[in-house]
């Protein structure tokens, strides 16, 4: 019994951070195994949080998630690793990865302001 609960309750954990990807700025992969979503309000944070994670099958979910609602995918195999694997879905990206972690932002931002520009991209890091 005590498994099916647990199985449930991580079902139901595993579909609220789906519904939160279209609400990501960017997410970001190594491609193929990892992929991670970050959301950063200033107004609400002092640094991006991380709204969804997963490796493997969920990363892919979480990728044709965010295409479908225009997320920017942006690889950065290294970063992603290092997001995936330090930080818990609703934590605060640390201060040692402020830096890469604004840089993907802002070519994220950048190509939002880019008319007519939509989909995935690629930033090679």
């Amino acid at each position: 019994i005590k498994g099916k609960i647990k199985q449930k309750m991580m079902e139901a954990s595993r579909r609220r951070m789906m519904q939160a990807v279209p609400e990501a700025d960017v997410v970001i992969t190594n491609p193929t195994h990892f992929a991670v979503a970050l959301k950063y309000d200033a107004e609400v944070a002092d640094a991006p949080i991380v709204i969804a994670k997963g490796q493997d099958f969920l990363a892919q979910k979480i990728k044709d998630e965010a295409r479908s609602f225009g997320v920017e995918i942006v690889e950065n195999k290294a970063l992603a690793r290092m997001i995936y694997h330090n930080v818990d879905v609703g934590g605060k990206i640390p201060p040692e990865l402020y830096q890469a972690v604004a840089e993907v932002l802002a070519f994220v931002y950048n190509i939002r302001e880019q008319k007519g520009t939509s989909g995935s991209k690629r930033m090679m890091a």
